[in-house]
């Protein structure tokens, strides 16, 4: 009983970490998770059971381990001689916690990568009229005109409309190529 009852603590524990550290729920705190986990438990205890949890965690979700992977990491770890190493218990609860989260995890780690506000639509056209009825320009050609829409996750859309004649159609292709070729360089260094 008393085992069953460590392994429940322990996934309580993996699912406060993962509340705090990947969904960002500021409820959950170190201290509510000690004194509702393991109030036996010293603090000193407690604290190192907790950063061994999150460093594993951590470690698990920057490499978003496949089950093998998971599997040979967590064997590693059991195998490990000293502070750093795990129980079979605790590398049981880490592989189930993991197999139940890791897709909702990645979701919350790439939502956290993403720059804001972030492109969600782009349309384009040319336009011969525009460019015949601008003042005051001596250049008569057609003129592209392009209509980013922006936004933030949960907000509404901004729109930003750009003009460009051949010249900057042009300029805006080149550099273009040029971060194309820049992203190449790099991909293929790696």
């Amino acid at each position: 009983m008393a085992e069953v009852d460590a392994m429940k603590s322990l996934s309580s524990l993996l699912n406060g970490i993962a509340q705090k550290v990947y969904y960002n729920n500021s409820e959950i705190t170190e201290e509510l998770l000690k004194s509702e986990l393991y109030p036996e438990m010293s603090p000193d205890e407690f604290t190192a059971l907790h950063d061994k949890m999150k460093g594993l965690l951590k470690s698990i979700a920057t490499a978003d381990m496949d089950h093998a992977q998971l599997e040979a990491f967590l064997t590693a770890k059991t195998k490990k001689q000293g502070g750093g190493g795990l129980s079979a218990e605790q590398a049981a609860a880490l592989s189930r916690f993991w197999k139940s989260q890791r897709v909702r995890v990645k979701e919350s780690l790439v939502a956290h990568s993403r720059w804001e506000p972030s492109l969600r639509g782009l349309s384009w056209r040319v336009d011969l009229q525009a460019a015949a009825s601008r003042r005051g320009t001596a250049h008569s050609g057609p003129v592209a005109l392009v209509e980013l829409e922006l936004g933030r996750t949960g907000q509404d859309s901004e729109f930003v409309c750009l003009e460009f004649d051949e010249t900057k159609v042009n300029q805006v292709l080149k550099k273009m190529a040029d971060i194309q070729e820049s992203i190449d360089r790099i991909v293929h260094t790696t």
